[in-house]
C-alpha cells in the first residue's frame, strides 16, 4: 500500500530523530527520575491515551499532552542537580517543565512510539545544545537559543512572523551571567564560562514578537507553544504555555506560579497579558 504523505514525513522524522541522537542518547541508568516507576509508568499510559485518539496534527497532539497535566503542582527548579543529568519529573512542573513534556510526548507519538524510553530521548533532543547532555551549559536556558538549535535540527519551527503582525526585537542575551547569584551552578567556574561562551553568540540578537496590542488579530490555533517575551535587560522571554481556544478566542495553558499548578488561565491570552505587563509573544510549533 502506497505510504501517504503524513506517514512518510513521520518516518523520515523518526529517522532524522534517530540520527540527531544516535549513540548520544541517554540510558535509564543515566537519567534522574523524582520516582522512578511512578514517572515510566504515567508517561507510558499518557502515550497510550494519547496514541488512542489518532490526533491528526503535532499542535493537536501538543494541546491533548498539556491537559494530561492540568492541576499538577507547580515546583520551580526542579532541573538544578549536581553533575547535570537529564531530569525526569511529571509530579511538579514549572512553565518550561511542562511545555518541554508536552512537546516530547508529541515528538514521541509523531515518530509512532509509546515507549517512556522514547520520550526520554526525544526531551533530551529537546533540553539540550545538539540533542545531547554534556554539562550545565549545554541545557538550551535561553529560550532563544531553544528555539534557534532546535529549528536548526528540524525539530521546531518558529512562526511568529507568520501568524500575526510581528514586529521586531534585538536584545543581548546575558541575564545569566550578570546575576551569576541567581544561579547556583554558575558558582563552578567552568559552568559560568560555558554560559559565557553560549551568551556571546547572543550579542545583538534579533528576534520577532507580536505585541500584547496584536494579539487579537494573530491566527493562534491549539496547540501552539507561546514564550511571553520581556523589557528585561539581557533577557529574552520569561514565561512560556501553550494555547488553548475557548469560544473562538486563545487561552494560556500553563505552569502558574501564582495559581501553584498546571491551569488554562481563565482570562484570554490578551487581557492575560495586559494584567501581567507582558510585552508579547513568540510562537513555536513542532516542525512537519
Amino acid at each position: 500500500m502506497p505510504i501517504s504523505n503524513h506517514n512518510m514525513r513521520t518516518v523520515i522524522s523518526s529517522l532524522f530523530l534517530s540520527l540527531c541522537m544516535g549513540i548520544s542518547a541517554v540510558t535509564p541508568a543515566e537519567v534522574r527520575f523524582h520516582n522512578e516507576e511512578a514517572d515510566t509508568s504515567k508517561i507510558t499510559q499518557i502515550l497510550i491515551e494519547l496514541d488512542a485518539m489518532g490526533l491528526d496534527t503535532p499542535e493537536k497532539i501538543v494541546e491533548k499532552a498539556g491537559e494530561m497535566f492540568i492541576g499538577t503542582p507547580y515546583v520551580a527548579g526542579t532541573l538544578e542537580c549536581t553533575p547535570e543529568q537529564l531530569t525526569i519529573n511529571t509530579d511538579e512542573l514549572d512553565c518550561t517543565t511542562f511545555v518541554e513534556t508536552a512537546l516530547a510526548l508529541a515528538m514521541t507519538i509523531e515518530s509512532n512510539r509509546t515507549s517512556w524510553r522514547d520520550f526520554i530521548n526525544n526531551l533530551e533532543v529537546l533540553r539540550y545544545r545538539n540533542g545531547r547532555v554534556n554539562g550545565y551549559p549545554s541545557r538550551l536556558h535561553y529560550v532563544s537559543e531553544w528555539i534557534v538549535d532546535n529549528s536548526h535540527r528540524g525539530i521546531l519551527s518558529e512562526v511568529t512572523d507568520r501568524v500575526g503582525n510581528a514586529s521586531a526585537q534585538i536584545k543581548t542575551l546575558d541575564f545569566m551571567s550578570s546575576h551569576r547569584n541567581l544561579y547556583p551552578a554558575l558558582a563552578d567556574s567552568a559552568n559560568f564560562a560555558g554560559i559565557k561562551n553560549v551568551e556571546m553568540g547572543y550579542h545583538s540578537h534579533k528576534y520577532p514578537y507580536i505585541k500584547y496590542t496584536n494579539i487579537g488579530s494573530a491566527r493562534l490555533n491549539d496547540g501552539d507553544v507561546v514564550a511571553l517575551t520581556t523589557n528585561t535587560k539581557g533577557l529574552d522571554v520569561t514565561h512560556l504555555g501553550i494555547i488553548k481556544i475557548i469560544d473562538g478566542r486563545p487561552h494560556l495553558m500553563h505552569a502558574s506560579s501564582k495559581q501553584k499548578k498546571v491551569i488554562v488561565d481563565e482570562l484570554p491570552l490578551a487581557d492575560y497579558m495586559k494584567r501581567n505587563r507582558t510585552q508579547g509573544i513568540r510562537v513555536i510549533r513542532l516542525s512537519k
